[in-house]
Protein backbone atom coordinates (compact mmCIF):
# COMPACT_ATOMS: atom_id res chain seq x y z
CA UNK A 1 0.00 0.00 0.00
CA UNK A 2 2.83 2.37 0.92
CA UNK A 3 4.63 1.56 -2.31
CA UNK A 4 1.53 2.27 -4.36
CA UNK A 5 1.05 5.63 -2.59
CA UNK A 6 4.66 6.53 -3.34
CA UNK A 7 4.15 5.62 -6.98
CA UNK A 8 0.99 7.74 -7.19
CA UNK A 9 2.77 10.64 -5.58
CA UNK A 10 5.69 10.34 -7.98
CA UNK A 11 3.33 10.11 -10.97
CA UNK A 12 1.49 13.21 -9.75
CA UNK A 13 4.69 15.26 -9.53
CA UNK A 14 6.14 13.97 -12.80
CA UNK A 15 3.08 13.76 -15.06
CA UNK A 16 0.07 15.64 -13.66
CA UNK A 17 1.70 18.68 -12.07
CA UNK A 18 3.71 19.74 -15.16
CA UNK A 19 0.46 19.89 -17.13
CA UNK A 20 -1.48 22.07 -14.69
CA UNK A 21 1.34 24.34 -13.46
CA UNK A 22 3.00 26.58 -16.08
CA UNK A 23 6.33 26.60 -14.22
CA UNK A 24 6.53 22.98 -13.09
CA UNK A 25 9.49 22.49 -15.44
CA UNK A 26 11.43 25.07 -13.40
CA UNK A 27 11.70 22.51 -10.59
CA UNK A 28 14.63 20.15 -10.21
CA UNK A 29 15.53 17.29 -7.90
CA UNK A 30 17.41 19.74 -5.67
CA UNK A 31 14.54 22.30 -5.79
CA UNK A 32 11.23 20.41 -6.16
CA UNK A 33 8.07 22.27 -7.12
CA UNK A 34 6.63 22.26 -3.60
CA UNK A 35 9.74 23.88 -2.16
CA UNK A 36 9.91 26.34 -5.03
CA UNK A 37 6.29 27.44 -4.57
CA UNK A 38 6.86 27.81 -0.84
CA UNK A 39 9.92 29.96 -1.51
CA UNK A 40 7.84 32.20 -3.79
CA UNK A 41 5.73 33.32 -0.81
CA UNK A 42 8.25 36.09 -0.05
CA UNK A 43 7.13 37.67 -3.33
CA UNK A 44 3.51 37.35 -2.19
CA UNK A 45 4.29 39.42 0.91
CA UNK A 46 6.05 42.02 -1.23
CA UNK A 47 3.12 42.23 -3.67
CA UNK A 48 0.63 42.60 -0.84
CA UNK A 49 2.62 45.47 0.66
CA UNK A 50 2.94 47.23 -2.70
CA UNK A 51 -0.85 47.21 -3.18
CA UNK A 52 -1.38 48.48 0.35
CA UNK A 53 1.22 51.23 0.32
CA UNK A 54 0.95 52.46 -3.25
CA UNK A 55 -2.75 51.90 -3.93
CA UNK A 56 -5.31 51.42 -1.19
CA UNK A 57 -3.63 53.42 1.56
CA UNK A 58 -2.95 56.57 -0.45
CA UNK A 59 -6.58 56.63 -1.72
CA UNK A 60 -7.99 56.37 1.81
CA UNK A 61 -5.65 59.03 3.22
CA UNK A 62 -6.17 61.51 0.35
CA UNK A 63 -9.92 61.19 -0.26
CA UNK A 64 -11.43 59.98 3.02
CA UNK A 65 -8.94 61.52 5.49
CA UNK A 66 -8.16 64.71 3.55
CA UNK A 67 -4.36 64.44 3.69
CA UNK A 68 -2.70 66.50 0.89
CA UNK A 69 -1.55 64.25 -1.98
CA UNK A 70 1.94 65.80 -1.94
CA UNK A 71 2.38 64.70 1.68
CA UNK A 72 1.23 61.14 1.03
CA UNK A 73 3.35 61.13 -2.12
CA UNK A 74 6.35 62.09 -0.01
CA UNK A 75 5.64 59.36 2.52
CA UNK A 76 5.17 56.66 -0.11
CA UNK A 77 8.32 57.82 -1.91
CA UNK A 78 10.52 57.62 1.20
CA UNK A 79 11.51 53.98 0.50
CA UNK A 80 13.26 55.36 -2.58
CA UNK A 81 16.08 56.25 -0.19
CA UNK A 82 16.72 52.50 0.13
CA UNK A 83 16.04 51.48 -3.47
CA UNK A 84 19.40 52.62 -4.95
CA UNK A 85 21.14 50.25 -2.56
CA UNK A 86 19.40 47.11 -3.85
CA UNK A 87 22.40 46.17 -5.97
CA UNK A 88 24.65 46.75 -2.96
CA UNK A 89 22.35 44.64 -0.75
CA UNK A 90 22.60 41.77 -3.21
CA UNK A 91 26.37 42.18 -3.47
CA UNK A 92 26.76 42.23 0.33
CA UNK A 93 24.63 39.11 0.69
CA UNK A 94 26.96 37.40 -1.81
CA UNK A 95 29.96 37.97 0.43
CA UNK A 96 28.23 37.94 3.83
CA UNK A 97 30.32 36.34 6.57
CA UNK A 98 28.30 34.12 8.92
CA UNK A 99 29.31 31.55 11.51
CA UNK A 100 26.73 29.22 9.92
CA UNK A 101 27.85 29.89 6.38
CA UNK A 102 24.53 31.61 5.61
CA UNK A 103 24.40 34.42 3.05
CA UNK A 104 20.73 35.20 2.40
CA UNK A 105 18.94 34.18 5.62
CA UNK A 106 20.14 37.13 7.76
CA UNK A 107 19.08 39.66 5.11
CA UNK A 108 15.64 38.09 4.60
CA UNK A 109 15.11 37.83 8.34
CA UNK A 110 15.91 41.46 9.11
CA UNK A 111 13.99 42.57 6.04
CA UNK A 112 10.95 40.69 7.35
CA UNK A 113 11.27 42.32 10.76
CA UNK A 114 11.33 45.75 9.11
CA UNK A 115 8.24 44.90 7.03
CA UNK A 116 6.39 43.84 10.17
CA UNK A 117 7.53 46.80 12.27
CA UNK A 118 6.69 49.41 9.63
CA UNK A 119 3.17 48.09 9.02
CA UNK A 120 2.50 47.60 12.75
CA UNK A 121 3.09 51.26 13.70
CA UNK A 122 1.88 52.81 10.44
CA UNK A 123 -1.89 53.12 11.15
CA UNK A 124 -1.42 55.07 14.37
CA UNK A 125 1.08 57.44 12.77
CA UNK A 126 -1.21 58.04 9.79
CA UNK A 127 -4.29 58.65 11.92
CA UNK A 128 -2.40 61.17 14.04
CA UNK A 129 -1.18 62.89 10.89
CA UNK A 130 -4.71 63.07 9.47
CA UNK A 131 -6.61 64.07 12.59
CA UNK A 132 -4.02 66.05 14.54
CA UNK A 133 -4.68 66.41 18.25
CA UNK A 134 -2.23 67.40 20.98
CA UNK A 135 0.76 65.95 19.10
CA UNK A 136 2.81 68.55 17.14
CA UNK A 137 2.38 68.29 13.37
CA UNK A 138 6.05 67.70 12.66
CA UNK A 139 6.07 64.76 15.07
CA UNK A 140 3.17 63.08 13.24
CA UNK A 141 4.93 63.64 9.91
CA UNK A 142 8.15 62.18 11.30
CA UNK A 143 6.37 59.13 12.73
CA UNK A 144 4.52 58.43 9.49
CA UNK A 145 7.68 58.93 7.47
CA UNK A 146 9.60 56.49 9.66
CA UNK A 147 6.85 53.89 9.31
CA UNK A 148 6.96 54.11 5.51
CA UNK A 149 10.76 54.13 5.45
CA UNK A 150 11.06 51.06 7.68
CA UNK A 151 8.40 49.12 5.77
CA UNK A 152 9.94 50.09 2.42
CA UNK A 153 13.45 49.16 3.55
CA UNK A 154 12.17 45.78 4.64
CA UNK A 155 10.40 45.28 1.33
CA UNK A 156 13.51 46.02 -0.74
CA UNK A 157 15.82 43.97 1.49
CA UNK A 158 13.52 40.94 1.55
CA UNK A 159 12.93 40.95 -2.20
CA UNK A 160 16.60 41.44 -3.13
CA UNK A 161 17.90 38.71 -0.82
CA UNK A 162 14.98 36.42 -1.71
CA UNK A 163 15.70 36.62 -5.42
CA UNK A 164 19.37 35.94 -4.71
CA UNK A 165 18.43 32.90 -2.61
CA UNK A 166 16.25 31.58 -5.42
CA UNK A 167 19.20 31.97 -7.78
CA UNK A 168 21.43 30.05 -5.35
CA UNK A 169 18.99 27.15 -5.01
CA UNK A 170 18.23 26.71 -8.71
CA UNK A 171 20.52 25.15 -11.29
CA UNK A 172 21.96 27.43 -13.97
CA UNK A 173 19.72 26.44 -16.89
CA UNK A 174 16.57 26.75 -14.73
CA UNK A 175 17.34 30.10 -13.10
CA UNK A 176 15.56 32.32 -15.65
CA UNK A 177 12.38 30.29 -15.26
CA UNK A 178 12.62 30.38 -11.47
CA UNK A 179 13.05 34.17 -11.50
CA UNK A 180 10.11 34.43 -13.92
CA UNK A 181 7.93 32.33 -11.63
CA UNK A 182 8.73 34.63 -8.72
CA UNK A 183 7.70 37.71 -10.70
CA UNK A 184 4.44 36.07 -11.78
CA UNK A 185 3.72 35.26 -8.12
CA UNK A 186 4.41 38.92 -7.32
CA UNK A 187 1.78 40.14 -9.76
CA UNK A 188 -0.74 37.44 -8.88
CA UNK A 189 -0.41 38.39 -5.22
CA UNK A 190 -1.00 42.04 -6.14
CA UNK A 191 -4.16 41.07 -8.00
CA UNK A 192 -5.47 38.92 -5.14
CA UNK A 193 -4.45 41.45 -2.48
CA UNK A 194 -6.28 44.26 -4.28
CA UNK A 195 -9.45 42.15 -4.37
CA UNK A 196 -9.04 41.29 -0.67
CA UNK A 197 -8.52 44.91 0.37
CA UNK A 198 -11.45 45.95 -1.80
CA UNK A 199 -13.68 43.46 0.03
CA UNK A 200 -12.40 44.51 3.47
CA UNK A 201 -13.01 48.19 2.70
CA UNK A 202 -16.21 47.78 0.69
CA UNK A 203 -18.33 49.63 3.29
CA UNK A 204 -15.59 52.02 4.45
CA UNK A 205 -17.46 55.13 3.24
CA UNK A 206 -20.59 54.24 5.25
CA UNK A 207 -18.76 53.62 8.55
CA UNK A 208 -18.57 56.06 11.42
CA UNK A 209 -15.21 57.68 12.02
CA UNK A 210 -14.38 55.34 14.90
CA UNK A 211 -15.36 52.24 12.96
CA UNK A 212 -13.41 53.40 9.90
CA UNK A 213 -10.29 54.03 11.98
CA UNK A 214 -10.62 50.61 13.59
CA UNK A 215 -10.99 48.95 10.23
CA UNK A 216 -7.89 50.75 8.88
CA UNK A 217 -5.85 49.67 11.91
CA UNK A 218 -7.03 46.10 11.53
CA UNK A 219 -6.20 45.95 7.84
CA UNK A 220 -2.68 47.31 8.30
CA UNK A 221 -1.76 45.24 11.33
CA UNK A 222 -3.35 42.13 9.84
CA UNK A 223 -1.18 42.69 6.78
CA UNK A 224 1.88 42.87 9.05
CA UNK A 225 1.04 39.44 10.48
CA UNK A 226 0.42 37.95 7.03
CA UNK A 227 3.73 39.36 5.74
CA UNK A 228 5.80 37.84 8.53
CA UNK A 229 3.95 34.51 8.21
CA UNK A 230 4.52 34.35 4.45
CA UNK A 231 8.22 35.15 4.76
CA UNK A 232 8.85 32.67 7.57
CA UNK A 233 7.10 29.88 5.64
CA UNK A 234 9.09 30.83 2.53
CA UNK A 235 12.41 30.86 4.38
CA UNK A 236 11.94 27.67 6.43
CA UNK A 237 14.75 25.17 5.68
CA UNK A 238 15.66 26.84 2.38
CA UNK A 239 19.29 27.76 3.03
CA UNK A 240 21.20 25.00 4.76
CA UNK A 241 23.98 25.52 7.29
CA UNK A 242 27.21 25.58 5.28
CA UNK A 243 30.14 24.75 7.53
CA UNK A 244 32.53 24.50 4.58
CA UNK A 245 31.78 28.07 3.53
CA UNK A 246 32.18 29.28 7.10
CA UNK A 247 35.63 27.64 7.27
CA UNK A 248 36.57 29.10 3.87
CA UNK A 249 35.64 32.58 5.09
CA UNK A 250 37.94 32.13 8.09
CA UNK A 251 40.75 30.90 5.83
CA UNK A 252 40.34 33.82 3.41
CA UNK A 253 40.37 36.28 6.28
CA UNK A 254 43.52 34.71 7.74
CA UNK A 255 45.22 34.87 4.33
CA UNK A 256 44.08 38.51 3.84
CA UNK A 257 42.51 37.50 0.54
CA UNK A 258 41.03 40.50 -1.25
CA UNK A 259 37.62 40.26 -2.90
CA UNK A 260 36.43 42.47 -5.75
CA UNK A 261 34.80 45.62 -4.44
CA UNK A 262 31.30 46.68 -5.37
CA UNK A 263 32.61 49.85 -7.02
CA UNK A 264 34.98 47.92 -9.29
CA UNK A 265 32.33 45.38 -10.27
CA UNK A 266 29.74 48.07 -10.93
CA UNK A 267 32.12 50.12 -13.07
CA UNK A 268 32.90 47.11 -15.26
CA UNK A 269 29.20 46.36 -15.68
CA UNK A 270 28.33 49.93 -16.75
CA UNK A 271 31.21 50.12 -19.25
CA UNK A 272 30.19 46.92 -20.99
CA UNK A 273 27.67 46.57 -23.83
CA UNK A 274 24.36 48.41 -23.77
CA UNK A 275 24.03 48.55 -19.98
CA UNK A 276 24.12 52.36 -19.58
CA UNK A 277 21.54 53.08 -22.30
CA UNK A 278 19.32 50.27 -21.03
CA UNK A 279 19.32 51.69 -17.50
CA UNK A 280 18.51 55.20 -18.79
CA UNK A 281 15.57 53.85 -20.79
CA UNK A 282 14.47 51.78 -17.79
CA UNK A 283 14.49 54.84 -15.53
CA UNK A 284 12.49 56.96 -17.98
CA UNK A 285 9.98 54.22 -18.77
CA UNK A 286 9.46 53.23 -15.16
CA UNK A 287 8.89 56.87 -14.15
CA UNK A 288 6.43 57.25 -17.02
CA UNK A 289 4.38 54.22 -16.03
CA UNK A 290 4.53 54.74 -12.27
CA UNK A 291 4.02 58.49 -11.80
CA UNK A 292 0.28 57.82 -11.91
CA UNK A 293 0.44 55.10 -9.25
CA UNK A 294 -0.34 57.41 -6.36
CA UNK A 295 -2.91 59.38 -8.38
CA UNK A 296 -4.97 56.79 -10.23
CA UNK A 297 -7.23 55.84 -7.32
CA UNK A 298 -7.72 59.42 -6.02
CA UNK A 299 -8.48 60.46 -9.63
CA UNK A 300 -11.20 57.82 -9.78
CA UNK A 301 -12.63 59.03 -6.47
CA UNK A 302 -12.40 62.81 -6.85
CA UNK A 303 -13.02 63.20 -10.58
CA UNK A 304 -15.17 60.21 -11.55
CA UNK A 305 -16.93 59.66 -8.20
CA UNK A 306 -15.90 56.02 -7.67
CA UNK A 307 -16.05 54.44 -4.19
CA UNK A 308 -13.10 53.09 -2.19
CA UNK A 309 -14.01 49.53 -3.15
CA UNK A 310 -14.30 50.44 -6.85
CA UNK A 311 -10.97 52.27 -6.98
CA UNK A 312 -9.19 49.53 -5.04
CA UNK A 313 -10.25 47.06 -7.73
CA UNK A 314 -8.34 49.18 -10.25
CA UNK A 315 -5.19 47.47 -9.00
CA UNK A 316 -6.72 44.12 -9.91
CA UNK A 317 -7.49 45.45 -13.41
CA UNK A 318 -3.93 46.75 -13.73
CA UNK A 319 -2.46 43.45 -12.48
CA UNK A 320 -4.60 41.47 -14.93
CA UNK A 321 -3.24 43.61 -17.77
CA UNK A 322 0.29 42.97 -16.56
CA UNK A 323 -0.23 39.20 -16.46
CA UNK A 324 -1.72 39.30 -19.97
CA UNK A 325 1.42 41.14 -21.08
CA UNK A 326 3.52 38.37 -19.52
CA UNK A 327 1.66 35.79 -21.58
CA UNK A 328 2.12 37.72 -24.84
CA UNK A 329 5.78 38.35 -24.00
CA UNK A 330 6.27 34.63 -23.46
CA UNK A 331 4.84 33.88 -26.89
CA UNK A 332 6.98 36.54 -28.61
CA UNK A 333 10.24 35.90 -26.75
CA UNK A 334 9.82 32.17 -27.26
CA UNK A 335 9.95 32.91 -30.98
CA UNK A 336 13.16 34.95 -30.72
CA UNK A 337 11.51 38.39 -30.64
CA UNK A 338 13.76 41.39 -30.02
CA UNK A 339 13.37 42.32 -26.35
CA UNK A 340 14.24 45.99 -26.94
CA UNK A 341 11.48 46.24 -29.54
CA UNK A 342 9.13 44.54 -27.09
CA UNK A 343 9.97 47.27 -24.57
CA UNK A 344 9.27 49.93 -27.19
CA UNK A 345 5.87 48.38 -27.97
CA UNK A 346 5.05 48.57 -24.27
CA UNK A 347 5.90 52.28 -24.23
CA UNK A 348 3.65 52.91 -27.26
CA UNK A 349 0.75 51.12 -25.56
CA UNK A 350 1.40 53.25 -22.47
CA UNK A 351 0.89 56.41 -24.53
CA UNK A 352 -2.54 55.13 -25.62
CA UNK A 353 -3.34 54.15 -22.02
CA UNK A 354 -2.75 57.61 -20.58
CA UNK A 355 -4.67 59.21 -23.44
CA UNK A 356 -7.65 57.01 -22.48
CA UNK A 357 -7.37 57.96 -18.80
CA UNK A 358 -7.29 61.68 -19.69
CA UNK A 359 -10.31 61.32 -22.00
CA UNK A 360 -12.34 59.53 -19.30
CA UNK A 361 -13.04 62.85 -17.48
CA UNK A 362 -14.53 64.95 -20.32
CA UNK A 363 -16.43 61.90 -21.56
CA UNK A 364 -17.58 61.01 -18.04
CA UNK A 365 -16.75 57.37 -18.68
CA UNK A 366 -15.56 55.15 -15.77
CA UNK A 367 -15.40 52.31 -18.30
CA UNK A 368 -12.84 54.15 -20.42
CA UNK A 369 -10.93 54.92 -17.23
CA UNK A 370 -10.81 51.21 -16.34
CA UNK A 371 -9.74 50.37 -19.88
CA UNK A 372 -6.91 52.89 -19.55
CA UNK A 373 -5.84 51.25 -16.27
CA UNK A 374 -5.84 47.88 -18.04
CA UNK A 375 -3.63 49.26 -20.82
CA UNK A 376 -1.27 50.82 -18.28
CA UNK A 377 -0.73 47.37 -16.77
CA UNK A 378 -0.40 45.75 -20.19
CA UNK A 379 2.08 48.29 -21.58
CA UNK A 380 4.02 48.39 -18.33
CA UNK A 381 4.18 44.58 -18.32
CA UNK A 382 5.64 44.44 -21.83
CA UNK A 383 8.15 47.14 -20.93
CA UNK A 384 9.18 45.39 -17.69
CA UNK A 385 9.59 41.98 -19.34
CA UNK A 386 11.58 43.46 -22.23
CA UNK A 387 13.99 45.36 -20.00
CA UNK A 388 14.34 42.48 -17.52
CA UNK A 389 15.16 40.09 -20.35
CA UNK A 390 17.72 42.58 -21.61
CA UNK A 391 19.29 42.74 -18.15
CA UNK A 392 19.42 38.94 -17.96
CA UNK A 393 21.17 38.86 -21.32
CA UNK A 394 23.75 41.31 -19.96
CA UNK A 395 24.38 38.92 -17.07
CA UNK A 396 27.40 37.32 -18.76
CA UNK A 397 29.30 40.56 -18.24
CA UNK A 398 29.61 40.34 -14.47
CA UNK A 399 26.97 37.89 -13.26
CA UNK A 400 23.21 37.75 -13.02
CA UNK A 401 23.11 39.00 -9.44
CA UNK A 402 24.57 42.38 -10.28
CA UNK A 403 22.54 42.72 -13.50
CA UNK A 404 19.23 41.91 -11.79
CA UNK A 405 20.21 44.06 -8.82
CA UNK A 406 20.93 47.00 -11.11
CA UNK A 407 17.59 46.49 -12.87
CA UNK A 408 15.79 46.41 -9.52
CA UNK A 409 17.67 49.40 -8.12
CA UNK A 410 16.98 51.65 -11.11
CA UNK A 411 13.36 50.55 -11.37
CA UNK A 412 12.63 51.01 -7.66
CA UNK A 413 14.40 54.40 -7.52
CA UNK A 414 12.52 55.71 -10.55
CA UNK A 415 9.32 54.28 -9.06
CA UNK A 416 9.64 56.20 -5.80
CA UNK A 417 10.78 59.48 -7.33
CA UNK A 418 7.99 59.34 -9.91
CA UNK A 419 5.33 58.86 -7.24
CA UNK A 420 6.64 61.80 -5.21
CA UNK A 421 6.78 64.05 -8.27
CA UNK A 422 3.32 62.89 -9.35
CA UNK A 423 1.71 63.92 -6.06
CA UNK A 424 3.68 67.17 -5.81
CA UNK A 425 3.01 68.30 -9.38
CA UNK A 426 -0.67 67.44 -9.08
CA UNK A 427 -0.98 69.63 -5.94
CA UNK A 428 1.03 72.48 -7.46
CA UNK A 429 -0.95 72.63 -10.71
CA UNK A 430 -4.28 72.26 -8.89
CA UNK A 431 -3.40 75.15 -6.57
CA UNK A 432 -2.42 77.39 -9.49
CA UNK A 433 -5.54 76.42 -11.43
CA UNK A 434 -7.83 77.14 -8.46
CA UNK A 435 -6.72 80.79 -8.47
CA UNK A 436 -8.00 81.19 -12.03
CA UNK A 437 -4.53 81.79 -13.43
CA UNK A 438 -5.13 79.15 -16.11
CA UNK A 439 -8.63 80.36 -16.96
CA UNK A 440 -12.09 79.46 -15.74
CA UNK A 441 -12.25 76.33 -17.90
CA UNK A 442 -9.24 74.88 -16.06
CA UNK A 443 -10.32 75.27 -12.45
CA UNK A 444 -11.69 71.78 -11.84
CA UNK A 445 -10.07 69.01 -9.77
CA UNK A 446 -9.05 67.09 -12.92
CA UNK A 447 -6.53 69.72 -14.11
CA UNK A 448 -3.67 68.62 -11.85
CA UNK A 449 -4.19 64.98 -12.69
CA UNK A 450 -4.32 65.68 -16.44
CA UNK A 451 -1.03 67.61 -16.23
CA UNK A 452 0.71 64.59 -14.68
CA UNK A 453 -0.78 62.16 -17.20
CA UNK A 454 0.38 64.34 -20.11
CA UNK A 455 3.84 64.51 -18.55
CA UNK A 456 3.90 60.72 -18.45
CA UNK A 457 3.12 60.64 -22.17
CA UNK A 458 6.12 62.91 -22.78
CA UNK A 459 8.33 60.63 -20.66
CA UNK A 460 7.22 57.65 -22.73
CA UNK A 461 8.27 59.48 -25.90
CA UNK A 462 11.66 60.12 -24.24
CA UNK A 463 11.83 56.39 -23.42
CA UNK A 464 11.29 55.57 -27.09
CA UNK A 465 14.13 57.93 -28.00
CA UNK A 466 16.45 56.17 -25.54
CA UNK A 467 15.43 52.71 -26.78
CA UNK A 468 15.56 53.69 -30.45
CA UNK A 469 19.24 52.92 -31.20
CA UNK A 470 18.99 49.58 -29.37
CA UNK A 471 15.76 48.53 -31.08
CA UNK A 472 16.93 49.62 -34.54
CA UNK A 473 20.18 47.70 -34.14
CA UNK A 474 18.18 44.46 -33.96
CA UNK A 475 19.44 40.99 -33.19
CA UNK A 476 18.54 41.18 -29.52
CA UNK A 477 16.75 37.86 -29.11
CA UNK A 478 16.71 36.06 -25.78
CA UNK A 479 19.21 33.24 -25.58
CA UNK A 480 17.70 29.82 -25.15
CA UNK A 481 19.24 29.57 -21.71
CA UNK A 482 17.90 32.97 -20.69
CA UNK A 483 14.26 32.93 -21.73
CA UNK A 484 12.02 34.87 -19.45
CA UNK A 485 10.32 31.61 -18.63
CA UNK A 486 6.70 32.21 -19.51
CA UNK A 487 6.32 30.06 -22.60
CA UNK A 488 3.94 27.72 -20.79
CA UNK A 489 1.74 30.43 -19.28
CA UNK A 490 -1.86 30.01 -20.49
Amino acid sequence: MAASLDELKQAFYQEVLPKILPFADAATKELPIGRLLRLSLFQASVGMMMVLLYGTLNRVMVVEKGVPPWLIGLMVALPVLVAPFRALIGFKSDIHESAFGWRRVPFIWFGTLMQFGGLAIMPFALLLMAEGGSVPTFVTWLAAGMAFLIAGAGLHTTQTAGLALATDLSVEDKRPRVIALLFVVLHLSMLLASLAYGALLSDFNEMSEGQANGRLIGVLQGSALVAIAFNMIALWKQEAVNSERAEQIKADRAAHKQRPTFRETWAQFIRAGDAARLLVALALGTAAFQMQDILLEPYGGQVLGLTVSQTTRLTAIWAFGTLAAFGLSAYLLGRQADYYRLSAIGALIGILAFAAVIAADPLGSPLLFRFGALLIGFGGGLFAVGTLTAAMNLADVEGSGLALGAWGAVQATAYGLAMFLGGTLRDLVTTIASTGALGEALMGPAVGYAFVYNLEILLLFATLIALGPLALKGGHAARSSSKFGLTELP
